[in-house]
């Protein structure tokens, strides 16, 4: 699977709606779901790009900034180290330990300016609702919530969070035929990287399934790492998904009461057309 991250073009930076599967090979008091965590941040190792277009939202806007399915922190520690208030909601615990530890990684400054908090991007409304400039669901995030109303009722969640003016920004992949041609349940070996912190060798390979009438994604992630001549440790990771076309995209922020400023086929904001792999939804809070 090509084109995105967390579990190449599907998975994304919240964990709302996946299965953790058995760790085979854990040791010391990691759990599964924080091997998956660590190994999130691996598959990572290559930018999305995303960056920067948050970056300039974020000036734009002054901030503070919500994200749903802020992950381990990816966006929210870079804009909280840029000087922004930014308050970062997910619903897997360990991803969250992991933001917090690259907060405070980052500086005292940066953790101050964080928030995070473990929540359902559907429902949560934060005290705070009604103040951000600028709300986002980044990086495919969306997928992970896996019907059309629940990714309708994430959408409603960045509209309610946002002040008069506010920005609200979803991303998402655009697979095309022949992406989606891959997806009947063979297995694909993703990448192999070693990782820095334990120095083993980790492979991740990945197999899905589509089904068209539904749109849905079920995809199946193995992670495999060990040393030479050591039993390697596995890790497995179930996630379905429900792709989302730019039609529907404009649909939720409407129905959210937003105005689409722009309808962009890339982070660098250009026009979204046929061979465009990527569309980035801008709408503002009237």
């Amino acid at each position: 699977m090509t084109k995105t991250a967390a579990t190449s073009n599907a998975n994304s930076d919240a964990s709302s709606d996946a299965a953790v599967g058995a760790n085979a090979g854990a040791t010391g008091a990691e759990t599964a779901a924080d091997a998956l965590a660590r190994l999130y941040d691996l598959d990572l190792a290559d930018d999305p790009g995303d960056l920067d277009l948050y970056l300039a939202l974020a000036g734009r806007t002054g901030g503070p900034v919500l994200e749903l399915g802020a992950g381990s922190g990816r966006i929210a520690v870079p804009l909280a180290a840029a000087g922004y208030a930014v308050t970062g909601v997910d619903l897997d615990p360990a991803m969250l330990a992991r933001a917090r530890g690259a907060a405070a990684s980052a500086g005292r400054g940066v953790a101050k300016r964080l928030t995070l908090v473990e929540g359902d991007a559907r429902t949560v409304r934060l005290l705070n609702a009604g103040s951000y400039g600028l709300a986002a669901i980044p990086l495919n995030s969306i997928f992970l919530f896996g019907s059309r109303a629940d990714q309708a009722a994430s959408v409603a969640t960045l509209a309610a969070h946002l002040a008069p003016g506010g920005i609200a920004v979803v991303d998402c992949w655009l697979p095309d035929a022949e992406d989606l041609a891959r997806y009947d349940g063979r297995l694909v070996l993703e990448w192999v990287r070693e990782e820095p912190v334990t120095g083993r060798t980790v492979t991740k390979t990945g197999a899905a399934w589509y089904d068209h009438a539904s749109r849905i994604v079920r995809l199946t992630t193995i992670f495999e790492a060990s040393r030479q001549g050591e039993t390697a440790a596995r890790w497995v990771r179930q996630d379905r998904l429900r792709l989302v076309d730019p039609d529907e995209l404009v649909g939720f922020a409407q129905a959210a009461g937003l105005e689409v400023e722009l309808l962009a086929g890339g982070y660098e904001l250009d026009e979204l057309d046929g061979r465009s792999d990527r569309v980035v939804l801008v709408a503002q809070r009237p």
